[in-house]
């Protein structure tokens, strides 16, 4: 259920700003409406905990990923270690940038040896210019009898290095080498000197590692305070008042009143008007906060107008999960995985609960098709086992002595009806959201309710041959068509005319949509092809690994590890998408909404 909200305005004096958003904080109830431009103070507080992120990073560098060192609070200023080790990392980042530079460097001269650039200049200084090339010996083999020049070659083979004495090789195949400031014995040892002191600056990183914590507790303090500037750069001012709006749940109005009255606030509670965009509080019944962890990984968060489809969301993604996955064995396998997450958390979280409702339903949808692993072998020789498969959508019929295609059909005809009725239940929220309303676009909801319903009937035809009455699919279809044209465009407080008029503006647009309607049935076989797809993949593997056991055991193995995972990531794309477009798509959502983030006080100092 999303909460209903309030608009509230609270008023205090301009001399108690500081501690009026204090208060607030602690009273933590309001979202702050809108966050204006940043102020001084959250631009400092920023700086700094770009600067702390630095710090932790590199103390999260040179942490071991089974580092187990005990926590440790420090005994010193905490300021000033941090300013140390951000030195210190600002060198660590000139001693790497140095290091490439003396490496490429490094790289050059090594061709020409450890040649000393003050001889050169002091060579020159008696008169000999020397320039240095590297050539192809093929191009030098054409130039090195020309009289106009003396050189030497200091190194040999297809990529030659010349040296010639004041004189220059003008094109022909040379290219001219600067010799740098530099010796190539020079570079070395400022290299050493780096690599010596990179590894002090790593020792000192390490040497923190127990003080990790500290710097986490800083930067979300520093969250906090970047927080508290930005709302406190929020509250506007008029003459001696200062007065700041935001949001807050019905259900928390009292206890808000409360706080207010205690801080001697004064305070405008108002409903939400149309052009107000509140955020959203999903409070989800019960169980089904299990899907949370869902929807926080999508990122997907309904409007404040919208529908909370959490339990539908929750039951249909269970069942598609299920049936993409499609094997009872590896909803064995999430099982075991569920039952370790809760062992070792000692409490099981939304997430893990989540894991065991999709185990179990992939066991159960599994078990009804006769799937184990993909064999068929294992159905045919455990007799229990096919006593708890329902023929009419096997996956082995010759095992269980039903016709192939018959079983077949029956699956993409249950993957059809699932599509009819979750876009069907669309239509009937739709319509009980709207009557209570008196808005007459029900009758457009109900419109599709008649299209998908016959359309269903249609593709049923279509795809495995199923007899439907023609004549009334063609009328059902018309009639459905008609009353979206005529009340789609029809709202609470709109003219029946420009409501109608607003519709038949629609008509080319509802027929694309009607079409649409029919391809979103359709693409409700997605169901039965991807978990055939998974079934063929462990049944190649089976066959791979039986041929030359006992190594092809892991080919076996490897091959269902990934036939698993290729299965989840089919969730996400198929599964996740049914919900969020198809069933979403089809009650008028959006996913437009912001999550409800009270203005308050996270972190004890």
């Amino acid at each position: 259920m999303i909460e209903k909200m309030k608009k509230v305005t609270i008023f205090s004096l301009k001399d108690r700003k500081q501690s009026t958003i204090e208060e607030l904080r602690n009273c933590g109830l309001m979202h702050i409406e809108s966050i204006r431009t940043k102020s001084e103070g959250g631009l400092a507080e920023e700086k700094r905990k770009e600067e702390l992120l630095t710090v932790l990073s590199e103390i999260e560098e040179v942490k071991e990923k089974k580092d187990k060192s005990e926590k440790k609070v420090l005994s010193t200023s905490f300021e000033k270690e941090q300013e140390a080790l951000f030195t210190l990392s600002n060198e660590k980042k000139k001693l790497s940038e140095e290091m490439n530079r003396l490496q490429l460097e490094k790289e050059r001269l090594e061709a020409f040896g450890n040649l000393e650039p003050s001889l050169v200049s002091e060579l020159e200084d008696d008169g000999l210019k020397l320039h240095f090339y590297t050539m192809s010996d093929k191009d030098y083999r054409k130039i090195k009898d020309d009289e106009d020049f003396t050189s030497i070659v200091l190194r040999g083979g297809k990529q030659s290095i010349i040296m010639t004495v004041n004189s220059e090789i003008k094109g022909r195949g040379a290219i001219e080498f600067i010799l740098g400031a530099e010796s190539l014995e020079t570079v070395s040892k400022k290299m050493d000197l780096n690599k010596i002191r990179l590894s002090e600056i790593r020792k000192t990183f390490i040497s923190y590692i127990p003080y990790e914590d500290e710097w986490r507790r800083k930067i979300a303090e520093c969250e906090e305070n970047i927080r508290f500037e930005d709302v406190k750069s929020t509250a506007f001012e008029d003459g001696d008042v200062i007065y700041i709006t935001g949001y807050i749940p019905e259900k928390d109005i009292e206890t808000f009143k409360k706080e207010a009255l205690s801080y001697t606030w004064a305070y405008l509670v108002d409903e939400i008007k149309d052009e107000d965009n509140p955020p959203t509080l999903v409070r989800y019944p019960g169980f089904v906060r299990i899907i949370k962890p869902v929807f926080d990984i999508l990122g997907v968060v309904p409007g404040y107008r919208e529908y909370d489809i959490s339990t539908y969301f929750l039951l249909f993604f269970s069942l598609f999960f299920a049936m993409i996955v499609g094997d009872a064995g590896y909803g064995l396998i999430f099982l075991l995985v569920a039952i370790v997450m809760n062992i070792k958390s000692k409490k099981a979280s939304d997430l893990n609960i989540l894991l065991y409702v999709l185990s179990i339903t992939t066991i159960i949808w599994g078990a009804l098709t006769g799937t184990w692993f993909g064999s068929e072998a294992i159905l045919r020789e455990v007799p229990f086992l096919q006593r708890l498969v329902l023929p009419a959508i096997t996956n082995f019929p010759d095992v269980m002595g039903v016709d192939s295609d018959w079983a077949q059909n029956m699956l993409m005809k249950f993957c059809f009806i699932l599509g009819a009725v979750q876009l069907s239940l669309a239509c009937v929220l739709n319509i009980i959201h709207k009557i209570p309303k008196k808005d007459l676009s029900w009758l457009s909801d109900l419109g599709w309710l008649i299209d998908i319903v016959l359309l269903y009937l249609l593709v049923l035809y279509l795809v495995i041959g199923e007899s439907c009455p023609f004549t009334l699919i063609v009328t059902g279809v018309a009639i459905g068509f008609v009353l979206v044209c005529c009340f789609s465009g029809q709202a609470p407080g709109v003219p029946f005319v420009k409501g109608l008029l607003s519709g038949l503006g629609g008509f080319f647009t509802t027929f694309l949509n009607t079409v649409s309607c029919f391809s979103n049935i359709m693409s409700y076989i997605r169901l039965f092809a991807v978990g055939m797809a998974s079934l063929a993949i462990a049944q190649s593997f089976n066959d791979m690994g039986a041929g030359f056991l006992p190594l092809g055991i892991l080919v076996i193995l490897l091959g269902h590890a990934l036939n698993l995972v290729m299965g989840l990531l089919s969730v996400v794309v198929h599964g996740v998408r049914l919900n969020l477009l198809e069933f979403s798509g089809q009650l008028g959502m959006e996913w437009s909404g912001y999550e409800y983030e009270p203005f308050k006080k996270a972190v004890n100092k």
